[in-house]
């Protein structure tokens, strides 16, 4: 079985040693695989060789970089990738097998203070459906979410395939209409009949989290707030909750498909909502 990073069977056992949660160890996996897989689509240094043991820390600042450019992660995010990155480099140095600590130079940011959650875009939903000064991505990424489906979801290979839109309100079927005319094309030309697809050949024709967010970010210019889906997601819960405030925490954790655990954060946030 070919290996997600260098070193990752030896780094792996060093985790198991520290009695670490199944799924922090899976936070580590998922940051590392991450990491050279971006090395080895845009790192020169990295491309060259596949050698980790060249990596410094302009390296690493050039990825997370990326993460907050072009994903726009939050600096809690920001802090968590860096740790995983400090414990694996830390991990390599101890055992020879690099002569550097990429990481030893970088600091982690500091705790962002509590924003008030946009809840308010799903009430306007209608009018942004019919803005045709937005991409057409952007407009289904609002249209789903306001539908309930978090980006992880509807990103998902298959998933958009099998939606069922017909009960959606008349703009989303106004919208719709104009969004079959772009895509089908792009269906035709991948054989897929998923609705976030590449405008460009490619082996794999879906659209990555990076990739939409190349539509979402220029788009904000036009509507004035925030385009990352996950906030957008966050405003979603947060407009149900406070219209739908005497459901019990069953009743939305069934409507919402959310875990039990989470219910108490989203009323809070809710609550503070202005």
């Amino acid at each position: 079985m070919s290996l997600d990073y260098p070193y990752q069977d030896a780094f792996n056992r060093q985790l198991a040693e520290r009695a670490m949660a199944d799924a922090t160890r899976a936070e580590y996996t998922a940051t590392l695989k991450d990491f050279f897989h971006y090395l080895e689509n845009f790192n020169p240094t990295y491309q060259r060789e596949h050698r980790v043991n060249q990596l410094q820390t302009q390296d690493v600042e050039q990825y997370l970089a990326m993460l907050v450019d072009s994903r726009q992660i939050q600096n809690q995010t920001y802090n968590k990738v860096l740790s995983h990155l400090n414990v694996y480099f830390k991990f390599l140095f101890s055992h020879n097998w690099t002569p550097y600590l990429p990481t030893l130079d970088l600091k982690s940011k500091p705790k962002e203070a509590a924003q008030s959650v946009n809840y308010r875009w799903v009430d306007r939903l209608d009018d942004l459906l019919a803005d045709r000064r937005l991409h057409v991505y952007t407009r289904l990424t609002l249209l789903l979410v306001a539908q309930g489906y978090p980006v992880q979801s509807f990103l998902k290979p298959g998933v958009t395939a099998q939606l069922d839109p017909s009960a959606w309100p008349a703009s989303a079927q106004t919208f719709l209409q104009e969004f079959r005319a772009f895509i089908l094309p792009l269906q035709q030309r991948f054989q897929c009949d998923d609705w976030f697809l590449k405008q460009r050949a490619a082996a794999d024709p879906h659209l990555t989290l990076p990739g939409l967010h190349k539509y979402l970010r220029p788009d904000e210019a036009i509507t004035g707030f925030a385009l990352s889906p996950t906030v957008l997601y966050q405003g979603y819960l947060v407009n149900y909750l406070r219209r739908h405030p005497q459901e019990t925490d069953r009743e939305v954790v069934s409507a919402l498909h959310l875990p039990p655990d989470s219910i108490d954060y989203y009323r809070r946030l809710s609550q503070r909502a202005d």
